[in-house]
């Protein structure tokens, strides 16, 4: 597994509203890019930071995912994982009350 790779992705909104998974430190360095720059903060710069550290091989990536993960919290950007969207699907096919 490469060094800036995440044990667990995290699965975020981007664009207009499609669900995607971000797997590494350099996944979460492009979305955190790609913020409107009037819309940043200091959690972004935060997270943004130990993306590039963590690219560097300065922290672990696990310490990147965190504060990506805390400013995609903050900007409510989590998107349920796809399994999950797959079996709620499933089971609205099944249920008769669900159109």
């Amino acid at each position: 597994m490469k060094p800036d790779m995440f044990r667990h992705p995290v699965s975020i909104f981007v664009g207009l509203g499609f669900p995607a998974e971000v797997r590494s430190a350099m996944d979460a360095y492009r979305h955190l890019v790609e913020w409107p720059t009037s819309l940043r903060e200091a959690v972004h710069s935060v997270a943004l930071q130990a993306c590039r550290a963590a690219l560097r091989g300065e922290i672990e990536a696990e310490t990147a995912r965190g504060l990506s993960a805390a400013f995609a919290e903050k900007h409510d950007l989590f998107a349920p994982e796809s399994n999950v969207i797959a079996a709620s699907r499933l089971r609205g096919d099944r249920d008769p009350h669900v159109r």
